[in-house]
């Protein structure tokens, strides 16, 4: 059959968590007569289901046209153990709680919570035995938990009234462990995933240093602008993650938030300080992050929780 094409190469693989793995006249079939490096090392990483990639070496490249013999697909959703969800339903809370004085961005301004009206001062407006509190919260709208619209990198881009809430609640999700001590979350960590319509989490564990100094030091891990790229070309619904800002808060960024621009010209919503993503199985839950419909505003705090079922 012609038209047809496959790659023959050899391909030195190194993991993030130490060792690596050699393959010597590997064939994969390819979409077309020609491919990049790094486009082989995705659909490699991708078929043999590998995790935690740091980096791929192709040499010896060759293309073969022969008709395409068929591959083992990769449902890295389920893990390659093929963990689910368990039996039963439950929810989890994956949002920190917002209180008076916190921390989410240093230098930022705190949320202030304080009473509009107190309990005491209602009493006159009603009847005897009645009475009502109502709280009144001075805060920016990156604080907590909170969602970036495309409004938020983009000034023609949708605000919070203008996304649509089937891309912000009832998503099916999916978590991407990061390894300990991995600073950036690149296209190779991510291609074993099958992220099509899905709510991408990152979790790295930098959740644990949240409202300290810690948190905002500059090896906090990130999502390189490749790796959203990927997401983007792979057709994510949405990415979260666990730590202070989705794209690199290092003096060498110079101030570029690649990832934000990637993902967010794409109309895909972002989700940023996460908490709780070890309570989530890779796959087989529901994620929601859907804040008030507020006009004219491109973030704002969320609930955010996912439903195992």
């Amino acid at each position: 059959m012609s038209g047809q094409w496959r790659a023959q190469f050899d391909a030195e693989v190194s993991f993030a968590n130490g060792g690596g793995l050699r393959t010597e006249g590997f064939r994969l079939d390819i979409p077309g007569r020609e491919i990049g490096d790094d486009e082989l090392a995705t659909l490699l990483v991708r078929h043999l289901g590998l995790l935690m990639v740091a980096e791929v070496r192709i040499t010896n490249k060759t293309i073969i046209e022969e008709p395409h013999k068929g591959g083992r697909g990769v449902d890295a959703g389920h893990g390659p153990d093929g963990t689910t969800a368990g039996a039963g339903r439950r929810l989890v809370e994956l949002s920190h709680v917002v209180r008076d004085g916190m921390t989410t961005l240093p230098g930022w301004p705190a949320p202030r919570i304080s009473e509009w009206l107190t309990r005491e001062a209602s009493r006159a407006n009603y009847a005897p035995g009645t009475e009502f509190q109502v709280g009144r919260i001075d805060m920016i709208a990156n604080t907590g938990t909170y969602l970036d619209t495309p409004a938020h990198r983009y000034a023609d881009g949708a605000d919070l009234a203008g996304t649509p809430v089937d891309r912000l609640a009832d998503l099916p999700g999916m978590v991407v462990r990061v390894p300990a001590g991995t600073r950036a979350v690149d296209r190779l960590l991510l291609a074993p995933y099958d992220v099509a319509g899905r709510a991408v989490l990152l979790h790295t564990g930098w959740s644990a240093h949240f409202d300290t100094e810690r948190y905002g030091a500059p090896e906090a891990p990130h999502l390189t602008g490749d790796g959203a790229r990927a997401l983007v070309e792979a057709g994510a619904a949405l990415v979260g993650i666990d730590s202070i800002n989705i794209d690199d808060m290092g003096p060498a960024a110079r101030g570029e938030r690649p990832a934000h621009s990637a993902l967010l010209a794409a109309g895909i919503p972002i989700v940023e300080h996460l908490t709780g993503l070890d309570a989530l199985p890779p796959t087989g839950f529901r994620f929601t992050a859907a804040p008030p419909m507020v006009a004219g505003m491109g973030t704002f705090p969320v609930r955010a929780f996912a439903v195992l079922a």
